[in-house]
């Protein structure tokens, strides 16, 4: 086979009778290609070495071993005719590739990759950037780095709530707090003043407030002047809130602004670590949650608020690529009728519901906070799970929904995010 060769080849190269290159992944079918050439780079850190194949180039760049395809290299060539490196906007026209395009010289120093095309035009790519931008890089990295947590691990790691002003006021303030947040799913901010327009000022230095059929902020009482079970006393059980929107709200604010009465503890279970804990125990069930769509929606019909909301999702989303869990769709309240799953698989998926819920429930998953003035809450609510226990007197918080992107937008300013 051709890894065999290439192994021989290697050995030969380098002369050293007790060198071995592990060998290069089988291809998932036949390839038609023309004789193998083996061209081992200078000795380097990381070893490197390449074989041509009929329709791609495949590269071994230390422990990864990537297929790239001819057109796949075109396309993404960052010379100044392709790629407006002011703009960091493709220039080249995409469809103008010929689908069967092949180079017609390759070679690979130290650290870049360089391909003449059959029109004289030459690519050259570094050698890291095409490690860390290939599917099989990809498959190794994970876009959200994160820390799973159950209370414990939680209670333990003794993540610091930040200041209002230094907050508002300082990149370091901002930068803990953004770090916080996307370690954890949630972050606390101290010392705010209970009041609606400085919750609002709060949300706004991290990201762009999104207005919904609940407004941009909104004050949160038990008078049941929306159609929804929080506008209540009673308990809430654990969920994460617009599953009924076809992309979920991303983060959600909390600011008790007042509370004359006793209970109403706050509580927040990682939606992720529990989804890992599937995984880890049947991971066919895991998968059942990430690929069975369900609908979930809202109907309201108080006072002069009329809304039917519908949106489609399976509880588990994932990565296709590297499976990494980028967000959880659970709320028991407002899962409409299951009908988008055949007989043959319902049943599977009530099971695969019970486990998961069953590690939602777990009492060494569930973190109580108590929300007071002065203390604002902002929580992941495409990862974190929030719940309420139920409470007398009077309770009115503030909060608002803000934008996921405008957040991630404002991390990677700050070198926090991928």
């Amino acid at each position: 086979m051709w890894c065999q060769r290439l192994a021989r080849l290697l050995r030969g190269c380098y002369g050293s009778p007790g060198h071995h290159w592990p060998r290069l992944p089988r291809a998932p079918r036949p390839i038609l290609a023309p004789p193998a050439r083996c061209h081992p780079t200078a000795p380097a850190s990381p070893p490197c070495a390449w074989q041509l194949h009929q329709d791609h180039l495949e590269l071994r760049y230390g422990s990864t071993v990537m297929r790239l395809d001819f057109v796949w290299l075109r396309d993404h060539c960052r010379s100044a005719s392709c790629y407006n490196a002011k703009t960091n906007q493709r220039s080249l026209d995409t469809a103008s590739v010929d689908l069967d395009i092949q180079p017609q010289a390759v070679r690979v120093d130290d650290t870049t990759l360089f391909l003449t095309w059959p029109d004289g035009h030459v690519t050259r790519y570094g050698l890291e950037w095409l490690a860390r931008n290939s599917y099989e890089g990809q498959q190794q990295q994970v876009m959200h780095p994160r820390i799973l947590w159950n209370a414990d691990i939680y209670q333990q790691a003794q993540v610091p709530s930040i200041d209002c002003q230094h907050f508002l006021q300082t990149h370091e303030g901002l930068k803990e707090f953004l770090q916080n947040f996307l370690l954890y799913g949630i972050a606390f901010v101290e010392n705010v003043p209970p009041t609606k327009e400085d919750t609002e000022i709060l949300a706004k230095r991290i990201s762009i407030i999104r207005e919904t059929i609940y407004g941009r902020m909104w004050y949160f009482t038990s008078d049941f002047s929306r159609g929804d079970t929080a506008y209540t006393k009673l308990a809430l059980d654990r969920h994460t809130d617009t599953t009924y929107f076809q992309e979920p709200c991303g983060i959600q604010v909390f600011h008790c602004l007042k509370h004359e009465g006793t209970g109403g503890r706050t509580l927040l279970v990682d939606g992720f670590h529990a989804a890992e804990q599937v995984r880890l125990q049947a991971p066919e069930l895991f998968e059942l949650l990430a690929k069975v769509p369900l609908k979930h929606e809202y109907v309201e019909n108080v006072g002069d608020c009329h809304n039917h909301m519908i949106g489609v999702g399976p509880v588990l989303n994932v990565y296709p690529w590297n499976n990494e869990l980028y967000l959880i769709r659970y709320n028991n309240y407002d899962r409409a009728v299951i009908n988008t799953v055949p007989h043959s698989v319902v049943r599977r998926w009530y099971r695969a519901h019970r486990a998961l819920t069953a590690e939602l429930r777990r009492p060494h998953n569930e973190l109580w906070v108590k929300l007071k003035p002065g203390k604002a809450l902002f929580v992941d609510n495409w990862r974190v799970l929030h719940g309420r226990e139920a409470f007398t007197g009077y309770r009115q918080l503030c909060g608002c929904y803000l934008t996921r992107d405008d957040v991630l937008n404002t991390a990677r300013l700050l070198g926090l995010q991928a």
